[in-house]
């Protein structure tokens, strides 16, 4: 990792750590039963993410000059709702692996055939009926967090009500659409056009660090008013930030380490998802190098060669640079709402973390 990134890294690290003394508080652990659905609940949670959505609703508390340890419930709410989000998603897209771990669904198939003895059709079922569940636990545990903003840290309960009701009826719909825009676009990039697949990808992704940046802002101010100048500045910069970070997720879904991502390089392609680099190789390719994505586009059973075949046609068609110059025009244009809010230490660790969103490795 770049020098350049030392002390954002030194200060995200803290905050996770703040999170996840919170989030393991005994009261909270002893809550969820069995122990399976406990279990699951916290894999995620305790599996080495970097808890970039919370980490900013906190950043973005402390550069307006708030208590960052009143946005604490606000931040592990967000931790908790994104939560749910993946172990739903990795069901929905019927991934294995994430962050080098078994995902919830397929630790659980395996958990209910070793402790149970079930049958692999059973224990799979079963694998998707914990990693069900689990979500739906975590959905509720982070409205829940959200009110002990209020209950027990002192933010105005009109303030929290604001952000639940935003989170309730703007950001699920949009994630939910996004996802599901996400699967039928699946297999058609030759149908879709840039526009359409950024604006899945903001609904995907960028929707909830919109929210973080507005939620550690409103807490701060005392104001959930989302027309506030300096709220809608952090609100904006998340947002474009948050477009940046998936289309370098795409990226580094093809040209990362497997080690680093903890997950296996080219599942994107092998699940046939329309991202922007598809999208750019598909418009610019010949007959042939058409023919050599298409092949494997979709394709569960793709091999590493053929990835590497599409990685080595990307390259050739110049998708791979799109892409990151789009996602670098993003991230320029979200440091300029940064001018809206005062200078300091804060400001300057959402520059750094502005940066890091398309300069990290995994």
């Amino acid at each position: 990792m770049r020098n350049s990134h030392a002390q954002l890294l030194v200060a995200i690290a803290a905050r996770r750590q703040l999170l996840l003394d919170y989030l393991l508080q005994e009261r909270f652990v002893n809550r969820f039963r069995p122990d399976h659905i406990r279990d699951a609940v916290y894999s995620y949670i305790k599996g080495g993410g970097k808890s970039l959505r919370p980490a900013v609703a906190l950043l973005a508390c402390g550069a307006l000059g708030g208590d960052e340890s009143r946005a604490l419930p606000v931040a592990a709410a967000i931790e908790v709702f994104h939560t749910w989000t993946l172990v739903h998603d990795d069901v929905i897209d019927r991934d294995d692996r994430r962050r080098s771990l078994p995902t919830v669904h397929e630790d659980f198939a395996r958990r209910a055939h070793e402790e149970f003895g079930w049958s692999a059709a059973d224990s799979a079922h079963y694998g998707t009926t914990i990693a069900l569940l689990a979500g739906d636990v975590q959905q509720a545990w982070a409205w829940s967090l959200l009110f002990d903003a209020h209950l027990e840290h002192g933010v105005r309960a009109e303030l929290v009500v604001q952000l639940a009701k935003d989170l309730a009826s703007r950001i699920t719909p949009l994630l939910v659409e996004g996802e599901t825009l996400d699967v039928q676009y699946a297999g058609s990039a030759r149908e879709l056009d840039e526009a359409l697949v950024v604006d899945m990808l903001w609904k995907k992704t960028g929707a909830l660090y919109e929210f973080a940046g507005r939620a550690g802002a409103a807490v701060a101010l005392d104001d959930a008013d989302p027309d506030h100048p300096a709220a809608q500045a952090i609100a904006r910069f998340c947002s474009l930030c948050g477009t940046a970070f998936q289309l370098q997720d795409d990226i580094l879904g093809i040209v990362g380490n497997e080690r680093q991502l903890g997950k296996p390089v080219g599942s994107d392609i092998r699940e046939g998802k329309s991202t922007l680099l598809t999208l750019k190789a598909l418009e610019q390719s010949n007959d042939a190098q058409r023919a050599r994505i298409l092949r494997s586009l979709g394709n569960p059973a793709a091999s590493a060669a053929d990835i590497a075949g599409i990685l080595h046609v990307f390259r050739q068609l110049g998708a791979i640079d799109y892409a990151r110059d789009l996602a670098r025009r993003y991230v320029d244009e979200a440091l300029g709402y940064l001018d809206a809010l005062p200078a300091g230490p804060g400001r300057a660790l959402l520059s750094q973390w502005a940066h890091y969103m398309i300069e990290r490795e995994f």
